[in-house]
Order: structure tokens, then C-alpha cells, then sequence
């Protein structure tokens, strides 16, 4: 009779190292993506000198549940300090109450800085 040999089993492929390039495949792009833009807001910090202050008041407090301008309530703190600005450069003092969070005081900050001023000072 005629004898064809041993028969050979078929070798499994290893799932090991398929795991391990998948799995730092994964860890890369989670490294090197971004997952969100962040905004950067400009802040000047200084070494807690005064600063001369003159004019009427222009105190912007940020409460939980909206904005007052110099102790009144207000949706609009542009035109609320539109009559009590001499130039853009004048001083604006932003007060966050307790419950304020750090987003609405950020959005003030930002509706402020659209109308042009700039000298925003940041109050505890």
C-alpha cells in the first residue's frame, strides 16, 4: 500500500501579539488626540500694588442666578456701565458671591472684554 506520511496539524495563529499591537494602537491615539479645545483667557497678574482708582463705582457682582451692576440687577452689564466709563482703559471690579460659578464669572468677564475694556480686576 501506498503510505503518504504523517498527517500535519494546521498551526492556530497566536492571538497574543495581535492583542498587544491593538491594544497599543489604542493607547497612542488616546495619547496624541485632543479631546476638546480649551480657551485660553487672557489675565494680567500683579504683585497686589494699588492702582489709583477714580470715577464712579464700577462694580460688577456675579451671583448664581445673574449679574448685578454697583448693588443693581441687571441682564445687561454693558449698558448698565456704558454711562459710567470715561475711556476703556478705566477699572472694572468683578466680584463672584458664594454659588457663583466659575463659568458665569468667566462669561462676564468675556461680555466685557467684547465691548472693549480690558482692565478687569478680579475681586474674592
Amino acid at each position: 500500500m501506498l503510505e503518504l506520511g504523517h498527517q500535519t496539524r494546521r498551526r492556530r495563529i497566536g492571538l497574543t501579539p495581535m492583542i498587544d499591537v491593538v491594544f497599543l494602537l489604542l493607547v497612542f491615539f488616546m495619547l496624541a488626540a485632543r479631546f476638546g479645545v480649551t480657551d485660553a483667557i487672557p489675565v494680567t497678574l500683579s504683585s497686589g500694588a494699588a492702582q489709583s482708582y477714580d470715577g464712579p463705582p464700577r462694580l460688577v457682582t456675579v451671583l448664581p442666578n445673574g449679574l448685578r451692576v454697583n448693588g443693581i440687577d441687571t441682564t445687561a452689564p454693558v449698558k448698565a456701565l456704558t454711562p459710567l466709563m470715561g475711556s476703556d482703559e478705566d477699572i472694572i471690579i468683578l466680584r463672584a458671591r458664594d454659588g457663583a460659578s466659575v463659568q458665569a464669572l468667566l462669561d462676564a468677564m468675556g461680555r466685557l472684554r467684547a465691548a472693549g475694556w480690558s482692565n478687569l480686576v478680579v475681586l474674592e
